[in-house]
């Protein structure tokens, strides 16, 4: 049984720089995850810190934290059926040494901390990650 969700997306600053955008985009399209908004932006070291709030206990925080803010992101809203499972099969495993062939971040991860791309693990989470990007406080 599949339904209609929405999910969030980030191209990290790693793509960003390297031109990737359009070509990461198209894998979403391709497989069938309709992009419904993306804007580019650049947030500061705080509005990550409050993005990854989540993982604030963690040691990999501070990194992920100043990672993010580091140049320019694009987030998207993608839709599709089961967008959520989808975008994280389409992503791979967080470590692109450890994800499948074809995978966004074993094609264009650069290591674990620079993997690329960032997609919501949950219906709740989702919720509150395109709520933080897209309702006009960024």
């Amino acid at each position: 049984m599949s339904s209609k969700e929405q999910t969030l997306s980030i191209i990290k600053p790693d793509a960003v720089e390297r031109n990737l955008v359009d070509t990461i985009q198209k894998k979403f399209i391709d497989e069938k995850l309709k992009i419904v908004k993306a804007k580019k932006i650049q947030i500061s070291k705080d509005e990550a810190s409050e993005f990854y709030k989540v993982h604030q206990t963690k040691p990999f925080f501070d990194r992920l934290c100043s990672y993010l803010s580091s140049g320019p992101i694009v987030v998207m809203i993608l839709e599709g059926n089961n967008a959520i499972a989808q975008n994280r099969l389409i992503m791979g495993s967080t470590d692109p040494k450890n994800a499948d062939d074809g995978t966004l971040r074993k094609m264009y991860g650069l290591s674990i901390d620079k993997n690329t791309v960032h997609g919501s693990d949950s219906i709740e989470n989702a919720k509150k990650e395109i709520d933080f990007f897209f309702k006009d406080n960024i």
